[in-house]
């Protein structure tokens, strides 16, 4: 059965309450609004690079590079997780889809053995990469109302995934988030392996051939601190080239500053090269293989 994602929410306003405190539920209309019209293609984009900080860490490329998923099936693997999270930050926290997803996410996990603190450090990356990319190339940096609201959302996200230890606040989640850098940024094989194979498929989005790919990935490393490229295993752009990168970024983000404030949501599409005709969200992330497959 198809079911792809019908998207019927147009405003915040309009997505059900979640369970808990009204600070909740204006957290949760404000990663709305922040993802869906303040800052649509900037925190897509921060997103994609927060995948890319996971996989410096040993422990978890390692586990990606195992199960084969990043490694034999990257367009299917990386598409799967960009639904399932669309599906509660476009639906909202408590939406019949957004349960179904969560359902799909906490099976597909609790399969592998994961360190809580491996689960914290990826949403920790949820929460940070796209406060500080809106803060050096969006239109403007998010307030600090905005910063705290999107942990309270993140926060939440992260409780109903069952992880232990969340952070009271975001000062606390963000020396949490650099010292487990600071130790765990270690390179190793599958560092390389994972993000290569992740950053080539972006690039296969952008229409940019195979043969350039080598290049390609270095305009995208371009933008990201030394620890991070050097633990993926890539060599540190030339300062050139950092130059360009973040130069042309910025450019955008003079325009950005010129244009009218959007006020209607733009959806980032996604999926649609796995899943042309659609998906069914309990179909979506891996399964126990079968013997001998």
């Amino acid at each position: 059965m198809i079911d792809s994602l019908v998207m019927q929410v147009t405003t915040p306003d309009e997505l059900a309450a979640p369970e808990g405190s009204p600070e909740l539920a204006e957290a949760q209309r404000t990663a709305w609004r922040l993802a869906h019209i303040d800052f649509p293609w900037d925190i897509n984009k921060a997103l994609e690079f927060a995948l890319l900080r996971t996989y410096a860490v040993p422990s978890i490329s390692g586990l990606l590079a195992r199960t084969g998923e990043f490694s034999e099936r990257v367009s299917k693997r990386y598409d799967d997780t960009a639904l399932l999270i669309r599906e509660v930050l476009r639906n909202g926290l408590d939406s019949e889809r957004a349960r179904r997803a969560f359902g799909r996410i906490n099976a597909m996990h609790g399969r592998y053995r994961i360190a809580n603190d491996d689960y914290l450090y990826v949403l920790s990356t949820f929460v940070f990469s796209p406060i500080d990319w809106v803060g050096r190339f969006g239109h403007r940096p998010m307030t600090a109302a905005e910063q705290h609201l999107w942990f309270v959302y993140w926060n939440e996200f992260g409780r109903r995934m069952g992880i232990d230890g969340l952070s009271p606040d975001i000062a606390s989640f963000r020396a949490f988030a650099d010292e487990f850098e600071r130790k765990r940024f270690v390179y190793a094989p599958s560092n390389r392996l994972i993000s290569e194979r992740t950053i080539d498929l972006v690039l296969s989005d952008y229409f940019v051939p195979r043969i350039l790919h080598r290049g390609g990935r270095q305009i995208a490393l371009a933008i990201v601190d030394r620890p991070l490229v050097e633990a993926l295993g890539f060599k540190y752009p030339s300062v050139v080239l950092r130059g360009i990168a973040t130069g042309a970024l910025g450019l955008r983000r003079a325009i950005l500053k010129l244009l009218p404030k959007r006020r209607a949501p733009k959806w980032q599409e996604i999926g649609g090269r796995t899943y042309p005709e659609g998906y069914n969200i309990e179909e979506l992330g891996t399964f126990p293989r079968a013997k001998g497959v």
